[in-house]
């Protein structure tokens, strides 16, 4: 989400598992700016046109949650969850297809089994205090794995095949996707710029007519007093950006050593780490979110070796060296 700088009228930082993107101005604008809450946090649209369509995204979203919101009970995927028999719509499937294809060329780093693991952790809860429980997570771990779960097409549309415990969750994904289905409705009126944010999660086209400058969009510097400030700012054009951030969730042992949300899905304890944030940009966001949190948890020296054959990602990472100093490292050519 970068030389003709601008910023948005609006200056918000999102904070979420995965966040961290912020969008600044100090001068009004005549771009269409609707925002509000949705999948738990929150989005803003802005975009080249005078027409409102505040309705329509709701519906979008309204769709979109009916069918993956796992804190909605009657949901398709909460349907599925509960061993029921469901047929699942067009966008499940895209997210559930991507999300395999991500799994696959991760070897598992991304996996949205692993749900009910992470839950048992309580992150966000006391930050201090560890599951010691290795009983519960070796039985959770007995129904993780994505390669375990299979799909086909139905005349009606599209089934998933899972072991009976196995839970499926796409929220290291689905805001990503939420932002793709935004962008590509207006690319559907043919709108040409526009910027959309769900929960730190980026989609940018063309540029900023109000500024006649492309979209500028800061990445935070990570923090643990839980303050905000823009770690670094770049231009975003016709691509999207997804950050994972661990600084904000994370648990810390007897010695100090800090344990990530992120959990290890060979091994399902929380992946130990000195990886803070991590930042993909990619053509769709769902694609630039999902790889963003396999990332966290593969490690700085798989996540380079990765990225040597997928040029097509590019990544920007913030990590904490031996002398607790932070270091960046610019993979792909990511804008400076």
């Amino acid at each position: 989400m970068y030389k003709c700088f601008t910023y948005l009228c609006v200056f918000f930082t999102v904070i979420s598992c995965k966040q961290d993107s912020k969008l600044d101005s100090t001068t009004s604008t005549s771009n269409i700016k609707i925002n509000g809450p949705v999948f738990g946090t929150s989005y803003q649209v802005v975009y080249d046109s005078k027409i409102n369509y505040s309705k329509q995204f709701d519906s979008l979203f309204t769709v979109v949650n009916q069918s993956m919101s796992t804190y909605i009970p009657d949901s398709d995927i909460s349907k599925l969850n509960r061993e029921e028999d469901v047929i699942l719509d067009a966008h499940f499937e895209k997210v559930f297809l991507a999300s395999k294809e991500i799994f696959e060329s991760t070897q598992g780093a991304f996996d949205p089994t692993i749900g009910n693991v992470v839950n048992a952790w309580s992150f966000g809860a006391d930050k201090n205090k560890f599951l010691t429980d290795s009983l519960t997570i070796e039985n959770l771990m007995l129904n993780v794995g994505l390669g375990k779960v299979q799909s086909y097409q139905v005349q009606d549309g599209f089934k998933v095949n899972k072991p009976k415990g196995t839970y499926l969750e796409f929220n290291a994904i689905a805001k990503g996707y939420g932002v793709d289905i935004i962008g590509k409705f207006l690319e559907g009126k043919n709108i040409k710029n526009y910027l959309v944010e769900i929960g730190g999660e980026i989609r940018a086209k063309g540029e900023n007519i109000d500024k006649d400058a492309l979209w500028r969009v800061g990445l935070d510097e990570p923090r643990f007093d839980n303050g905000q400030s823009v770690y670094k700012a770049i231009n975003l054009k016709d691509e999207s950006m997804a950050t994972s951030g661990t600084y904000r969730k994370f648990k810390t042992d007897e010695k100090g050593n800090r344990y990530t949300h992120i959990i290890n899905t060979n091994t399902g304890y929380p992946s130990k780490t000195n990886i803070l944030s991590v930042s993909v940009i990619a053509q769709d966001c769902m694609i630039a979110d999902g790889y963003a949190t396999a990332f966290q948890a593969m490690g700085i020296e798989k996540v380079t070796a990765f990225l040597s054959s997928h040029p097509k990602l590019k990544v920007f990472i913030i990590f904490e060296n031996d002398d607790k100093e932070f270091e960046t490292l610019n993979l792909n050519n990511f804008p400076e």
